[in-house]
């Protein structure tokens, strides 16, 4: 059976990678839509190369470039933010790969799971933003929500080991990023230059700087809550600068399970597309021979201070995973711009979490009314700042 998939997101690198993957497994697996934002070159080529029904561009100013690019080769153009929401909700597609970054995809996501689709989640904030709502509307419809992040993927094979009443502790790994090993002092003067420096991984400039303040592993513990419904004091966090150990679970009777492999993200993105099956892929195999040591150590949670965080936020639940993203997203930008230090990024965001009153049980509005808040908390906050200094 073909199986039929829409990438939210195609022009990033989680969906560059994912055409890689699909393109080698073959004609079992068939792209029927594509979304960017603004790379129409990018977009264009790949519509070309994969012909999908539907390609959706999220900046409705592009459209008419993407036409002309296009020059009637591909299916239909929808234009604007809602093309990826009607995109996700086509009966003709049963794997939605989320690759969008940031809350801009979450109303597709939500809309994905109101149908018995595989929703393969490559970005942490569907899960983070609404775990709580995206976890029940997929469960009342039938849909299957798959892990495409490295980490999320290598517990969701390791937890196959076991039952879930089994699991004693899940560790997440993280590389540690650029600055495993900087002072409080070093990390005062970071630039933006030093800060997407990551040594192992090649992402996209959010994303990087995430890692750079681990506040991407604080977003893996919130997501890791809601994928495996497992309470926050059953995970933990450990530096694994060789990246080769993705994540593991640690069983009741001592038994740990680790998924191994490059760091190469074709790998989880394969497995989520052809879940329950393991085929031969793109993805390179490792060479024990020649790895060396793997070696692990504690992070230090005085430098990466988001970590903590995460934790915190985890067990508040409601609105607060909510303003803890959204704050970072605008923090990040900010930081980007080179209009704030790096260590500005944690002291807005627990500003935000430290005036906001929590509420739960939240609607898809309520939540869109919560990340909007907190990015405003967040200007509003320099901007004071400004005036005071």
């Amino acid at each position: 059976m073909v199986r039929k998939i829409a990438i939210l997101g195609s022009t990033g690198s989680i969906g560059r990678n994912a055409l890689r993957v699909i393109d080698a497994l073959g004609p079992d697996y068939k792209v029927v839509a594509l979304t960017g934002h603004s790379n129409v070159e990018l977009l264009a080529e790949q519509s070309r190369r994969f012909l999908p029904d539907f390609i959706g561009i999220t900046d409705p100013s592009k459209a008419g470039e993407l036409k002309e690019r296009l020059g009637g080769a591909g299916g239909r153009i929808l234009a604007g933010p809602e093309s990826m929401t009607e995109i996700a909700a086509l009966d003709d597609v049963d794997i939605v790969i989320t690759a969008v970054v940031g809350a801009a995809g979450l109303e597709a996501v939500l809309e994905a799971a109101k149908k018995p689709k595989v929703l393969a989640i490559a970005n942490k904030e569907p899960l983070v933003i609404a775990g709580e709502l995206l976890t029940a509307t997929a469960k009342e419809n039938g849909a299957t929500i798959l892990p495409v992040d490295s980490e999320h993927s290598a517990i969701f094979q390791a937890l196959q080991a076991g039952n879930a009443d089994e699991v004693n502790k899940i560790i997440l790994t993280a590389s540690g990023g650029p600055f495993r090993k900087a002072t409080a002092e070093q990390i005062e003067k970071v630039t933006v230059k030093e800060a997407l420096a990551h040594p192992t991984w090649s992402m996209g400039p959010k994303i990087t700087v995430d890692s750079a303040t681990m506040m991407n592993k604080a977003l893996e513990v919130i997501e890791a809550v809601w994928l495996f419904d497992t309470p926050v004091e059953k995970i933990d966090v450990l530096i694994h600068p060789e990246s080769i150990i993705h994540s593991m679970v640690e069983f009741v009777d001592g038994s740990v399970i680790a998924q191994m492999s490059p760091p190469d993200m074709c790998l989880p993105i394969q497995y989520a597309l052809t879940y329950p099956r393991r085929l031969e892929g793109i993805s390179s195999h490792i060479d024990f021979g020649k790895m060396g040591s793997l070696t692990f150590e504690e992070p230090d949670r005085s430098i990466f201070r988001a970590l903590d965080l995460g934790f915190e936020v985890a067990r508040m639940g409601g609105s607060a995973p909510v303003v803890f993203n959204a704050a970072n997203e605008a923090a990040v930008e900010e930081f980007l711009a080179g209009r704030i230090k790096f260590v500005k990024i944690v002291e807005l965001i627990e500003h935000c979490l430290n005036i906001h009153d929590i509420k739960s049980k939240m609607s898809l509005d309520e939540l869109l009314e919560a990340d909007r808040w907190a990015r405003g908390q967040v200007h509003e906050r320099l901007r004071a700042l400004e005036r005071i200094g």
